[in-house]
């Protein structure tokens, strides 16, 4: 727990504990933003089992590193670790298990779900691209990363970030538009 007289600063993104012992500033760290680290991993990985191992091991690596990264930015130390760990488990398995398009479709649904409805879909569309894709898509787009930054934290070149990105979005209308039964142009087409 941050004691009564522990300095916090509040912005819209995160609330960052200045004082307080190291534990302290950890424990209120992993509360406060373990929420934003499992719908990353998720959106890497699309398993909610493989998300929560991928979090835990960022928090239990943030912890370890918390005196180099506790005065930082120990968000992107965490991010980084899930996108890392994510790719490592992708290469020592080489396989990730895919649904059938048929088995993805939902049922009819309410208008108060339509919401989650959408993001399934999203999320759903999102494992039908390759990897490498998908984890330039989710950090440049759903966690409005810059190329740059993308770039770094997945240790790869800008240029592969902006190649990956365009036609993980151009894959990304093809199988929306398809879901949805509206035709889809890429900018292919279009040209």
């Amino acid at each position: 727990m941050v004691s009564d007289d522990a300095a916090v600063l509040d912005d819209a993104r995160a609330r960052v504990v200045t004082t307080g012992t190291a534990v302290e500033r950890f424990t209120a760290f992993a509360r406060d933003r373990s929420p934003e680290l499992s719908r990353i991993a998720y959106l890497l990985c699309g398993d909610t089992h493989r998300a929560a191992d991928l979090v835990q091991l960022a928090l239990e690596r943030t912890y370890r590193a918390w005196g180099r990264v506790g005065d930082g930015d120990p968000f992107a130390y965490a991010r980084k670790i899930i996108a890392t760990a994510r790719i490592d488990s992708w290469r020592r398995t080489r396989k990730d298990v895919l649904v059938s398009p048929t088995d993805l479709r939902p049922g009819a649904t309410s208008d108060g779900t339509q919401h989650v409805v959408d993001r399934d879909e999203l999320v759903r569309a999102l494992r039908q691209l390759p990897a490498a894709q998908r984890r330039v898509v989710v950090l440049r787009y759903l966690l409005d990363r810059t190329e740059k930054q993308t770039a770094e934290d997945l240790g790869i070149s800008v240029g592969a970030v902006k190649s990956g990105a365009s036609r993980g979005l151009d894959r990304l209308r093809d199988v929306l538009g398809a879901e949805i039964g509206t035709p889809s142009t890429s900018r292919k087409e279009a040209q």
